[in-house]
């Protein structure tokens, strides 16, 4: 699953493309994709110049001069195409189900061979209350976002720390790769209870505040680095790294990965604690 540096990727490569672009056409190729499609899909997009494309944690958002949003999950294998009339243009693909043209003469083409990604149109009202958007936490890269955010999303929890950072009410955007990643570069280990980041009293500790600066950290990285929208083990810390050397200075640990919450950790026993 795309998390929130591959997100952010995306948003910046389609920004110069989308943003005060008006949409000629949709082709809708197909009636759903993880859900249908909302009613009058087409006609709602058609005609409209994209306001602002913006991110809010894994989602994208076209906010169009109707007032409406367009909102874009990208799921297990989406993905956005950007093609140019006058180019050679690859044929559409079986798996390219919808197809916007702007007026600049390029086209952006959402392609997901497993349909796991979706697209909404969203009132104004219906954006405020999401029933998924209106429960985000802050955003890492936010300056709302510090150790002491951090504490007080944690301080009552009694789950890890690792599935606490999962929780998207406590940190927008951060999933099962780069919380792995983060942990590792706080020197935290996952199996921790959350609440620890917090003092008694609520105030942060200074494992919250490593914490934080280790999130920001390594989701900076990875958009430093184009968003790794290609899959190597070899460019994390931890991630899908079981039985590799830590590579943390002179600590001698072996990668170990466990399960946690249906998912796959890995840290090092050694240097996280």
């Amino acid at each position: 699953m795309p998390e929130l540096p591959e997100v952010e990727t995306v948003r910046r490569q389609l920004h110069p493309v989308l943003s005060g672009a008006r949409i000629t056409d949709v082709a809708v190729r197909r009636p759903d994709l993880r859900i249908p499609l909302p009613p009058r899909f087409r006609g709602r997009l058609r005609g409209q110049t994209v306001a602002a494309l913006t991110r809010r944690a894994k989602y994208l958002l076209v906010e169009l001069s109707s007032g409406e949003t367009l909102l874009m999950h990208l799921g297990m294998s989406g993905s956005l195409r950007i093609e140019w009339r006058g180019a050679v243009r690859l044929p559409v693909n079986r798996h390219d189900h919808v197809v916007f043209d702007l007026d600049s003469g390029a086209r952006v083409l959402f392609n997901d061979p497993r349909r796991f990604g979706f697209m909404d149109v969203l009132t104004p009202i219906e954006r405020e209350q999401h029933a998924v958007l209106s429960r985000l936490g802050p955003e890492p890269l936010s300056a709302e976002f510090d150790g002491a955010a951090l504490a007080r999303a944690c301080r009552a929890k009694t789950t890890s720390i690792k599935a606490a950072l999962l929780d998207q009410r406590v940190v927008a955007g951060v999933g099962n790769i780069y919380a792995s990643e983060a942990l590792h570069v706080a020197g935290l280990s996952p199996l921790r209870r959350a609440g620890m980041l917090a003092t008694p009293t609520g105030a942060p500790r200074d494992s919250a505040h490593r914490l934080a600066a280790a999130i920001k950290q390594v989701l900076n990285d990875a958009i430093a680095r184009a968003g790794g929208r290609r899959y190597r083990s070899s460019r994390f810390r931890v991630y899908d790294r079981e039985g590799q050397p830590c590579g943390r200075g002179e600590c001698d640990g072996v990668i170990r990965r466990r399960p946690q919450a249906g998912r796959s950790t890995f840290y090092c026993p050694v240097c996280q604690r």
